[in-house]
């Protein structure tokens, strides 16, 4: 009997429908061995090594593993194929006697399918060394930032609180990006649009130019007196520019772009589609999710190829395969992107959305190797000629040619411009309408987890395989939270970002977290020692600690005032001496307290009414609340009396 080793239930069963008879596959339930929780676990005048104990609950898993590996001809690990995964190889392998080495054989595939499995059998290896050891110095270069930076968080800021190495540069991306917000003053400006029409045609343009100058609009006053011009002037057609474009097809998915097309078309958190996407790849349906490359295996694209021309017909397959390259310095070239493991498969029924991720992918692979989109662009120029003035005005549309790649789905589908009627060159137009428009310049948007997961990649700060859990993590921890899929700052984020930004400056640096990224990468590729990188780090971090615990001055946390007095202080204090009630932010979220604190120990729970809705049941106030696990949803105000409650918005 050969016994093959994964990290999940759901992948064991994938794997023995396959091989059947003559195999045990057993899971782990994940990793096995870990840092302790009690303490550092790390030697750092001992080259920084890493003290590993068995995590808890663990210990009926290994037993009964330690017992199949003694009856087993083999022991087959077949776990993940990168580095957390590789991490958990080299530990159950220790774990059960792995000093004979014969006994144990390590696999690794992209998909989970009977072919890939076979193909990998037939080439076993040993445990990556240089991959456990890079996933080992991302440990343990975590657990010397977050487990002795948190006891200065402690005294410094307040009790509770945690720090991480790159979730704290996060929570300063989205810290200052509200920064920007706060110190931002609109500008006014004006635009002016034109409704023309030739007969039954209508046309609408905008004006840019006067005189052949590019025009700025700051005033009222001006959108005025040009108003008045453009009501008198007279209006032909000057250019009608007609030219085609290629819309390329988009690239298959890689981790960042499937979480931020999966937050932007669904609303999904990132932490929900890699929950979503880690089903699809253990039942067999996806290739491996965690990437960073756009690579296709030759064998699929051919299959692609294929269906595309079956499907769809040969005027939508390119003469040879479309090749994609990822923009990322650091992405993994020999991987491949996120694709379905069979294309002749359309659609899937699995639950939880799974099925919607599964058609995302799908239809990303499919449109990668089709031919380009067709489109005719067009750009009408209008002379509006009154007194000595020469007004300029255009509008823009599209039209589209061939769908190409877009006759996936139509979903993809982005035209720019209007419907635009068939002019020409010195066509007179009649005026309809002159309509003059105050706006306001407008404030930088909030990151949303697509966003920010967007600017992560491109500073290079994280690995695919840590997008979510890093963007769960601060929200978890009270440093950011999410109204309306925006990522707000709370107080005590800010906080902790100003404490960190003056005492440890470096660890909060963008380009000194993306160079340690950098730094992992080649422990990985066995270009640097990995204690040497960590003694590189170290060094100038241990001063700023000793630093921080003697000089660093405690930092005031700003609370949000409700504008009421404190009940229990106005039942017992004059009215001088009584204290408001505030908002704070704990360990579980908002809530309220006395500003007299901890002279008086007033709290309530805090609410957080959604202002212009009410309860579709009762007409009650809706208010915000959260689940345990920090997910967002929206109750009655009347509860338990009104037991309403919904994930989305309610209608107003």
């Amino acid at each position: 009997m050969k016994l093959v080793i994964v990290e999940s239930p759901t992948k064991a069963r994938t794997l023995q429908k396959f091989l059947g008879t003559g195999f045990k596959i057993e899971a782990s339930m994940g990793h096995v061995r870990d840092l302790p929780k009690s303490k550092l676990g790390v030697d750092v005048a001992n080259d920084f090594k890493p003290e590993y104990v068995l995590v808890k609950g663990k210990q009926k898993i290994v037993s009964r593993l330690r017992q199949l590996a003694k009856g087993a001809s083999e022991v087959i690990l077949a776990t993940d194929q990168d580095r957390e995964g590789e991490a958990i190889a080299f530990h159950i392998q220790h774990l059960l006697n792995g000093k004979q080495k014969h006994k144990f054989n390590r696999i690794v595939f992209h998909e989970i399918t009977k072919e890939a499995i076979e193909a990998a059998l037939k080439q076993p290896g040993q445990v990556g060394l240089k991959l456990v050891e890079a996933q080992q110095a991302r440990r343990v270069l975590d657990r010397l930032v977050g487990y002795q930076l948190s006891p200065i968080l402690w005294r410094k800021v307040r009790r509770g609180l945690s720090a991480g190495r790159v979730q704290s540069v996060a929570v300063r991306l989205i810290v200052e990006k509200e920064a920007e917000i706060e110190a931002f003053k609109p500008v006014e400006f004006w635009e002016i649009t034109v409704e023309l029409k030739k007969e039954a045609d209508e046309l609408t343009v905008k004006l840019v130019k006067i005189n052949a100058k590019k025009i700025n609009l700051e005033t009222g006053e001006q959108a005025k007196q040009i108003e008045t011009d453009l009501l008198k002037a007279k209006y032909r057609v000057d250019q009608v520019e007609v030219r085609p474009i290629k819309r390329g097809a988009l690239p298959p998915l890689m981790t960042s772009t499937m979480q931020r097309t999966a937050g932007n078309r669904f609303g999904w958190s990132a932490k929900k589609t890699m929950r979503e996407a880690q089903q699809l790849y253990e039942q067999g349906f996806i290739t491996y999710h965690r990437t960073d490359s756009l690579n296709l295996a030759a064998e699929a694209v051919n299959k692609a190829r294929k269906y595309i021309e079956t499907k769809f017909g040969q005027e939508y397959l390119p003469e040879t395969p479309n090749y994609y390259k990822a923009k990322s310095k650091t992405s993994q070239g020999a991987h491949e992107a996120i694709r379905p493991t069979d294309v002749n498969k359309e659609s899937i029924e699995v639950s939880q959305g799974g099925d919607k991720l599964y058609r995302l992918i799908w239809e990303r692979m499919m449109m990668s190797q089709m031919k380009p989109a067709q489109v005719e662009k067009t750009v009408i120029t209008v002379k509006a000629e009154v007194n000595d003035k020469i007004y300029g005005l255009t509008a823009q549309g599209e039209r589209l040619k061939f769908d190409g790649w877009l006759k996936v789905s139509p979903k993809w589908q982005l035209f720019k411009g209007q419907e635009l009627p068939k002019l020409s060159q010195n066509d007179n137009l009649e005026l309809v309408g002159v309509k003059p428009e105050q706006k306001f310049t407008q404030p930088p948007l909030r990151y949303t987890e697509a966003s920010l997961i967007k600017v992560l990649e491109e500073n290079g700060i994280g690995r695919p395989s840590t997008y979510a859990p890093i963007i769960s993590t601060i929200q978890d921890r009270n440093y950011v939270e999410k109204k309306e899929q925006k990522l707000w700052p709370t107080v005590i984020g800010k906080a902790v970002t100003e404490f960190l930004l003056k005492h440890f400056s470096k660890v909060m640096d963008y380009e000194f977290t993306a160079g340690m990224e950098a730094g992992l990468d080649e422990v990985a590729e066995g270009k640097v020692k990995w204690h040497l990188l960590l003694k590189n780090f170290y060094l100038d971090f241990d001063k700023k600690l000793k630093e921080a615990q003697e000089k660093a001055e405690r930092v005031k946390i700003e609370t949000e005032k409700t504008g009421d007095k404190c009940p229990e202080c106005k039942a017992r204090l004059p009215a001088g001496r009584q204290g408001e009630v505030v908002i704070r932010v704990g360990r579980f979220g908002k809530f309220l307290s006395c500003s007299k604190f901890p002279e008086c120990k007033y709290t309530a729970n805090y609410k957080e009414v959604l202002e212009g809705f009410k309860c579709p049941d009762c007409g009650s106030e809706v208010v915000i609340k959260k689940t345990k696990r920090a997910k967002q949803f929206y109750g009655c105000a009347n509860y338990p009396k009104c037991k309403w409650a919904s994930w989305n918005k309610p209608k107003s």
